[in-house]
């Protein structure tokens, strides 16, 4: 039967049948995977945030260039940055959402090890952001 509140304890069952915990061990190492999953989710999300700025930046017009003689929209490196963002947004949300339900397990050290893994991540890859998009700034996992 599945917990319905918090509970402490080595017994954990972790998103999928197989990835059961029995022993201090496995448990251990259960927390230590939520852990480091949680602070990978904050260096993607870094990632994502240097892709999405890169394509959003325009460099200023050179009076070199024809201005009447537009560049094809598909190409260049602000097509890559955008769809390198755009992918690497894909991947951030299959993450979150991960750690969201790894939370559903309602297990206490599972919980702790994802927000604190979600915390040294952020301090880890992206305190020292400029904070140019705060938009884009969302304590939610899974955003």
């Amino acid at each position: 039967m599945m917990h319905m509140t918090f509970y402490w304890g080595k017994k954990v069952t972790l998103l999928f049948d197989f990835w059961r915990t029995d022993s201090w061990l496995s448990y251990f190492l259960t927390l230590l995977a939520c852990f480091l999953f949680s602070a990978f989710y904050q260096y993607m999300e870094d990632r994502r945030l240097r892709f999405k700025s890169l394509a959003a930046y325009r460099p200023p017009p050179s009076s070199s260039t024809a201005p009447l003689i537009p560049k094809p929209a598909g190409s260049g490196p602000r097509s890559t940055a955008r769809a390198a963002s755009t992918l690497l947004f894909g991947v951030n949300a299959a993450i979150g959402y991960m750690l969201m339900l790894a939370v559903m397990s309602f297990n206490g050290g599972v919980f702790i090890a994802v927000v604190v893994g979600l915390t040294v991540g952020y301090l880890v890859f992206r305190s020292g952001d400029d904070g140019g998009d705060a938009a884009a700034e969302n304590p939610c996992a899974c955003a």
